[in-house]
Protein backbone atom coordinates (compact mmCIF):
# COMPACT_ATOMS: atom_id res chain seq x y z
CA UNK A 1 0.00 0.00 0.00
CA UNK A 2 1.11 2.99 -0.93
CA UNK A 3 0.32 7.02 -2.25
CA UNK A 4 1.67 8.19 -5.91
CA UNK A 5 1.45 12.14 -6.47
CA UNK A 6 0.19 13.24 -9.56
CA UNK A 7 2.65 16.69 -10.17
CA UNK A 8 0.62 17.70 -12.71
CA UNK A 9 -2.45 18.17 -10.44
CA UNK A 10 0.01 19.14 -7.18
CA UNK A 11 -0.31 23.03 -6.22
CA UNK A 12 2.60 22.92 -4.06
CA UNK A 13 0.57 23.61 -1.21
CA UNK A 14 2.02 22.03 1.33
CA UNK A 15 -0.72 20.54 3.23
CA UNK A 16 0.09 16.61 2.65
CA UNK A 17 3.11 17.44 4.08
CA UNK A 18 2.05 19.10 7.07
CA UNK A 19 0.10 16.26 8.30
CA UNK A 20 1.80 12.95 7.17
CA UNK A 21 2.34 11.67 10.31
CA UNK A 22 5.63 9.42 9.04
CA UNK A 23 6.86 12.62 7.84
CA UNK A 24 7.68 10.66 4.29
CA UNK A 25 6.33 13.97 2.38
CA UNK A 26 8.88 16.13 0.87
CA UNK A 27 8.93 19.18 -1.84
CA UNK A 28 10.53 18.83 -4.80
CA UNK A 29 13.04 21.41 -6.82
CA UNK A 30 9.84 22.90 -8.02
CA UNK A 31 7.23 23.19 -4.90
CA UNK A 32 5.87 20.29 -5.34
CA UNK A 33 5.26 17.14 -3.41
CA UNK A 34 6.62 13.93 -3.38
CA UNK A 35 6.98 10.88 -1.66
CA UNK A 36 10.54 9.85 -0.75
CA UNK A 37 9.97 6.50 0.74
CA UNK A 38 6.64 4.48 -0.44
CA UNK A 39 7.10 1.47 1.27
CA UNK A 40 7.25 3.14 4.63
CA UNK A 41 3.76 4.82 3.46
CA UNK A 42 1.08 2.99 6.17
CA UNK A 43 -1.80 3.82 4.33
CA UNK A 44 -3.26 6.59 6.87
CA UNK A 45 -5.14 8.74 4.03
CA UNK A 46 -4.41 12.14 5.82
CA UNK A 47 -2.62 13.44 2.95
CA UNK A 48 -5.59 11.91 0.48
CA UNK A 49 -8.28 13.90 2.80
CA UNK A 50 -5.91 17.04 2.53
CA UNK A 51 -5.46 16.99 -1.08
CA UNK A 52 -8.37 19.13 -2.85
CA UNK A 53 -6.71 19.08 -6.41
CA UNK A 54 -7.01 15.12 -7.24
CA UNK A 55 -2.95 14.99 -6.90
CA UNK A 56 -2.73 12.18 -4.48
CA UNK A 57 -4.02 8.59 -5.41
CA UNK A 58 -4.17 5.68 -3.14
CA UNK A 59 -3.14 2.37 -4.49
CA UNK A 60 -5.34 -0.70 -2.78
CA UNK A 61 -2.87 -3.57 -3.72
CA UNK A 62 -4.11 -7.05 -4.23
CA UNK A 63 -2.81 -7.81 -0.16
CA UNK A 64 -6.37 -5.97 0.25
CA UNK A 65 -8.20 -6.99 -2.32
CA UNK A 66 -7.63 -3.95 -4.42
CA UNK A 67 -6.17 -5.31 -7.42
CA UNK A 68 -4.94 -2.25 -8.60
CA UNK A 69 -8.13 -0.12 -7.40
CA UNK A 70 -7.19 3.39 -6.36
CA UNK A 71 -8.12 5.77 -3.99
CA UNK A 72 -8.72 9.51 -3.67
CA UNK A 73 -10.97 11.54 -2.03
CA UNK A 74 -13.12 15.05 -2.79
CA UNK A 75 -13.92 17.13 0.43
CA UNK A 76 -16.74 19.89 0.07
CA UNK A 77 -17.75 21.19 3.33
CA UNK A 78 -17.47 18.77 5.94
CA UNK A 79 -18.87 15.80 3.56
CA UNK A 80 -15.99 13.49 2.23
CA UNK A 81 -16.50 11.86 -1.39
CA UNK A 82 -14.16 8.22 -1.15
CA UNK A 83 -13.82 7.48 -4.90
CA UNK A 84 -12.52 3.73 -5.86
CA UNK A 85 -11.46 3.97 -9.52
CA UNK A 86 -10.70 0.08 -10.84
CA UNK A 87 -8.60 -0.79 -13.60
CA UNK A 88 -11.66 -1.48 -16.08
CA UNK A 89 -12.24 2.61 -15.35
CA UNK A 90 -15.58 1.64 -12.83
CA UNK A 91 -15.94 4.47 -10.20
CA UNK A 92 -17.50 3.91 -7.09
CA UNK A 93 -17.98 6.88 -4.87
CA UNK A 94 -18.93 6.60 -1.20
CA UNK A 95 -19.97 9.63 1.01
CA UNK A 96 -18.99 10.38 4.83
CA UNK A 97 -19.74 13.25 6.83
CA UNK A 98 -17.01 14.56 9.07
CA UNK A 99 -19.49 15.78 11.77
CA UNK A 100 -20.97 12.95 12.09
CA UNK A 101 -18.19 10.41 11.66
CA UNK A 102 -17.31 11.39 15.40
CA UNK A 103 -20.94 10.55 16.85
CA UNK A 104 -19.61 6.59 16.50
Amino acid sequence: MSIKIDLKNCIGCGKCIEVCPGNLLYKNQEGKAYIKYPSQCWGCASCLKECNNDAIKYFLGIDIGGRGTTLSVKKDGFNLYWVFEKPNGERITIKTNQKESNNY
